[in-house]
């Protein structure tokens, strides 16, 4: 059921984010008074996301109603890729070694164990909320959060699909991928801002990320100049050319794939993820912006390109956090704590790994959200570290749809064996 909200018009919750934005924008600017206090323990990227799950949770707006996250997920989060990819030094996000790809997976670990682990710890004191039987039992509606944390929205289609989990009951699974991932986003973001801290902790070596930073920032610096409506045209043509590319080709190529493969077009398919349209689309629009990293494209960046790419971030993250209804935390509390549970032992996976390879909470925070969050946040999250690493969230969240629906059949089976189905 669509609850009722105040704003209904997508050009008022547009400009009701756009005052979020800007009110997070300028208070941070300010050097004295409260709040520098404030942003010394609270990051302007967590009240970006906050801000607007409170609008949400005072009813004043919702994602259910608005359009606006899907616009900037499907034309400003390519935009963005385009332009904070424009200026990447290649070589150097390979440089990043084996670290990436080490926490990548452990994230996916952590989520295929964690499900069996939760449904074992919470059928100790609450056996029903784990129970059911047939097509209404609860792991299989897990397994679609399963394909949602290690892939994406496709993946999660194809755990419907293939364990034909009870759709009347399935809004309350959706409900908790809602919650549970938007919690641990707030609190990686949170984490963004001790992220030297917890550096320090974790005993980490962060040279190849500071030398992608310092190449990336060395460039910007060299070829700087004050930018002119020339600047920006070409900058917004390069942007919106491409996302209109990676449109095309993705419709293209997934309907091209799912017309004339059975095993991309059939729902229960562990390779179903290659029909959809939105893993083309961040793919097509991360290989525009490298390819153009090798043209006189990339010197845009002296006028701001990648800029221009923050702003495109920030209005998906304040749509992202239109998606964190607060009031829905106690709905179905005995579901929300499974989805606790289980990430909490994704989280210290990550976390017991990352001290022992000395990972940076870059690796473990992107690592995550490739995983939970997908091509959707992981360029966010990076790109809060440093708007060159954004890349590399990009690319490890198009590795996640490859073997989201693998790994989370791996849960869903762990599961049913968990619950004694």
């Amino acid at each position: 059921m669509i609850k009722e909200t105040v704003f209904t018009n997508d050009a008022i919750v547009f400009g009701l984010l756009m005052l979020a934005l800007g009110f997070v924008f300028y208070t941070e600017s300010r050097k004295t008074g409260f709040w520098p206090k404030f942003y010394k323990y609270i990051p302007g990227l967590l009240m970006c996301y906050f801000i607007p799950a409170i609008f949400s949770s005072l009813n004043l707006i919702s994602d259910e109603i608005s359009k606006t996250y899907f616009i900037a997920s499907r034309y400003l989060l390519p935009a963005s890729l385009v332009l904070l990819t424009l200026s990447i030094d290649l070589k150097a996000v390979f440089n990043l070694g084996w670290k990436a790809l080490v926490m990548f997976f452990t994230g996916t670990i952590g989520i295929i164990i964690g499900g069996p682990i939760a449904i074992l710890i919470i059928s100790i004191f609450s056996p029903e909320t784990v129970g059911g039987a047939g097509f209404d039992a609860v792991w299989r509606g897990l397994a679609t959060l399963a394909g949602s944390w290690i892939g994406g929205g496709a993946n999660q289609a194809a755990m419907l699909e293939i364990y034909e989990f009870n759709q009347e009951l399935y809004g309350g699974m959706v409900l908790v991928d809602i919650v549970v991932a938007n919690i641990w986003m707030a609190v990686i973001l949170l984490g963004i801002g001790k992220r030297k801290k917890i550096d320090s902790w974790l005993q980490a070596d962060n040279t190849a990320i500071d030398e992608l930073q310092h190449k990336v920032e060395n460039f910007s610096e060299k070829i700087k100049r004050i930018p002119t409506v020339t600047d920006y045209m070409l900058i917004l043509m390069c942007a919106f050319v491409a996302v209109g590319l990676a449109h095309f080709g993705s419709e293209k190529i997934s309907t091209f794939l799912s017309s004339h493969f059975e095993i991309i077009s059939d729902p229960k398919s562990a390779l179903s993820s290659f029909g959809s349209g939105f893993f083309w689309l961040i793919s097509i629009a991360t290989l525009i912006g490298i390819l153009l990293s090798f043209t006189k494209a990339k010197n845009l960046e002296g006028a701001g390109a990648s800029k221009i790419g923050s702003v495109f971030i920030y209005i998906l993250v304040a749509t992202i956090g239109m998606k964190m209804d607060l009031t829905k935390l106690f709905e179905n509390p005995g579901l929300i704590l499974i989805g606790l549970v289980w990430m909490l032992i994704h989280v210290i996976l990550l976390i017991v790994v990352a001290k022992m390879i000395k990972a940076p909470y870059f690796f473990l925070a992107v690592g995550s959200q490739a995983n939970v969050g997908g091509a959707a946040s992981a360029p966010v999250v990076a790109a809060a570290f440093h708007p060159s690493l954004a890349t590399v969230g990009a690319l490890l969240a198009v590795f996640g749809y490859v073997v989201g629906t693998y790994g989370a059949i791996a849960c869903a089976e762990l599961m049913k064996i968990a619950s004694g189905g």
